[in-house]
């Protein structure tokens, strides 16, 4: 049976299926194209360990380690790979909805697979991130399954708004790292593209918990609103500090807002009390952007100062690295800051090396966790976009499936 037939009848199964009904449908797939079963392994929110997604009632399977496994070679650079297993062969496919790491699926075959059977069990494993990505909202499954410990409220709620990690069109990418993933409080980020915008926005929220969770809730959705409305980035900010002033006049949140014009590379932005963002050009750091053009967005009110929008002309491969403070203040147990200087080195040797952008941001956040023993004292986030245009027209992005 062909590949075409697999996938309708995954999609025809998958109309009243719930979230643990999806491995059985794996296995259900690649049977169809001469494999003997599949699993599928989900990331856990900390990036560590692939784990496995069960019926209820089945037998849990042991979680995968990222590092030093084939398993998490397949997801970290998102490419097949195989080896001889129990007298014939294991494939680990990368799961992935659009460019967004959901984890691999892990295939069985009797003999070593020919290049056809890698090919449809491609395709299958696009089908099944497409499912697991619209099954997940009827039940509790996808979410307790990347769980390794409890999440506390404040970052549920926060999880709960944000985008996904990973976003690349044919003039840009954007990847992101939140931690602590399961006690975040303050820091979110949000973007959107819309024509030939992209708009980009990082905030960090004072305090910690449920409080600046709430603070951080309403800056988005303002943020959104604002965007949708059609606001320039000058009114958003206003706006958003309005909103603020009135439903938590004792906080205040900092935020990069940011407007990249995909075609000309045209990068407009507001700084409201927080870092500047990290230029880097040809693997290397150039500088930071100016940093604050704005007061903390809930604050203007205390400072007669209007938001000032800077511009910054893009190169065609030019990154900007958004992050809040967490990033460079995380620090060891004596005192030694993570700080900019290492924040930059950091990033040019993963782009030296040739990472994908989504794995450059993995290791980073786990070594800035390293540096501090695994006990961030701040909520850390960063979020790196690059713009990288291409003249592809429409009819030739378009992949043939043979």
């Amino acid at each position: 049976m062909g590949v075409t037939e697999a996938l309708l009848r995954l999609l025809t199964a998958a109309h009243r299926a719930v979230p643990e009904d999806l491995p059985a449908l794996a296995t259900e797939g690649v049977r169809l194209v001469g494999a003997l079963d599949a699993d599928i392994f989900l990331i856990d929110y900390r990036q560590s360990y692939l784990v496995p997604l069960t019926a209820v009632d089945a037998p849990t399977a042991a979680a995968v380690p990222v590092e030093g496994t084939l398993a998490g070679r397949a997801f970290a650079y998102t490419e097949l790979c195989e080896a001889p297993e129990d007298g014939g062969y294991r494939m680990w496919v990368p799961l992935l909805d659009g460019t967004e790491r959901l984890g691999v699926i892990a295939v069985h075959t009797a003999a070593e697979p020919t290049d056809r059977l890698r090919d449809d069990c491609r395709h299958i494993a696009s089908a099944l991130a497409e499912l697991l990505m619209t099954r997940r909202h009827y039940g509790d499954g996808v979410e307790r399954t990347r769980r390794l410990e409890p999440m506390q409220l404040a970052a549920e709620i926060l999880w709960n708004l944000l985008p996904p990690l990973t976003f690349v069109s044919h003039a840009v990418s954007v990847s992101a790292i939140l931690e602590p993933c399961y006690d975040v409080g303050g820091d979110a980020f949000d973007y959107a593209i819309n024509g030939n915008v992209l708009h980009v926005a990082v905030f960090d929220s004072v305090g910690h918990g449920i409080e600046a969770s709430d603070t951080t809730s309403l800056a988005i959705n303002a943020y959104r609103n604002a965007r949708r409305t059609g606001l320039d980035l000058a009114d958003t900010c206003r706006s958003i500090d309005t909103w603020l002033s009135a439903r938590h006049p004792g906080n205040w949140v900092t935020a990069l807002l940011l407007e990249l014009d995909t075609v000309t590379g045209l990068a407009r932005r507001i700084s409201a009390g927080h870092p500047g963002e990290l230029l880097l050009r040809q693997g290397k750091a150039v500088k930071s952007l100016p940093a604050p053009t704005a007061m903390p967005l809930g604050l203007r009110r205390l400072a007669d100062r209007e938001p000032e929008v800077t511009q910054e002309q893009l190169q065609p491969g030019d990154q900007l690295l958004l992050y809040t403070d967490g990033v460079v203040e995380a620090r060891t147990a004596d005192g030694e800051f993570f700080g900019l200087d290492r924040l930059g080195d950091y990033v040019t040797r993963a782009l030296a090396d040739r990472l994908p952008a989504p794995e450059t941001m993995r290791r980073l956040v786990h070594a800035i966790l390293t540096h501090q023993n695994d006990r961030l004292q701040d909520d850390a986030t960063a979020v790196l976009v690059e713009w990288r245009p291409t003249a592809a027209p429409t009819a030739d992005l378009l992949p043939r499936v043979e």
